[in-house]
């Protein structure tokens, strides 16, 4: 799926502290068992104008050995995503720290095409909009089946922050574009499916085993 407005089109080293530091924020941990960045808040309702500055992806905070879900609350129920961070190590990682970071929180799903795909993670909320970097081809041999997750892109490459799930299966996906497939719905398919445009996300929590 690709950023923008129109047809179909290709979709879209330095320490974590001194990252942190750069936005404000200090290193925890959560609940949940997976290592947070929290935003402080000189940045917390500020993070996507942070992310904005960057020119690369947020720095390691995942460990790729463990399974990691996200869970996107939205007026209309809640969506369990998995992550795959063997497939698409970099990918999931910047969306982890996105979401944790509450960048995600207020956003809309700005294009739904019913039986193809749900689209969201827009800060402008048009299909142009992201953060200042863009993520590493990290395509794979993941199926692009009903339920799918995965990165929108455009030509200048693939998103920072836009996102989307496959409302039905899209087997031409797998030669139309560099999209970043990182995972897939475990529950609430029903709820992608149910979406309209402008439909906003509440926020996106993150769990590890």
């Amino acid at each position: 799926m690709g950023e923008g407005a129109g047809p179909l089109r290709p979709l879209l080293a330095l320490p974590l502290l001194a990252l942190l530091l750069a936005c404000g924020g200090s290193d925890t941990s959560t609940s949940t068992g997976v290592p947070a960045a929290t935003a402080a808040p000189a940045c917390q309702n500020a993070i996507r104008t942070c992310m904005q500055e960057r020119t690369t992806p947020p720095d390691t905070i995942i460990d790729v050995s463990k399974a990691y879900t996200a869970t996107i609350h939205t007026a209309r129920g809640d969506i369990v995503l998995k992550l795959d961070p063997k497939a698409a190590p970099v990918t999931v990682n910047n969306f982890v720290y996105l979401s944790q970071n509450h960048y995600y929180d207020g956003l809309t799903f700005h294009r739904v095409e019913a039986g193809f795909v749900l689209q969201g993670g827009d800060p402008l909320g048009n299909g142009t909009g992201g953060p200042g970097y863009k993520l590493p081809n990290e395509t794979n041999a993941a199926p692009w089946v009903k339920g799918s997750l995965a990165m929108a892109s455009s030509s200048a490459g693939v998103s920072g922050s836009q996102f989307f799930i496959l409302l039905g299966d899209a087997p031409h996906l797998a030669t139309g574009g560099v999209y970043n497939h990182f995972g897939n719905v475990l529950s609430g398919q029903d709820v992608a499916t149910a979406m309209k445009p402008g439909d906003q996300i509440k926020s996106i929590d993150i769990a590890a085993q």
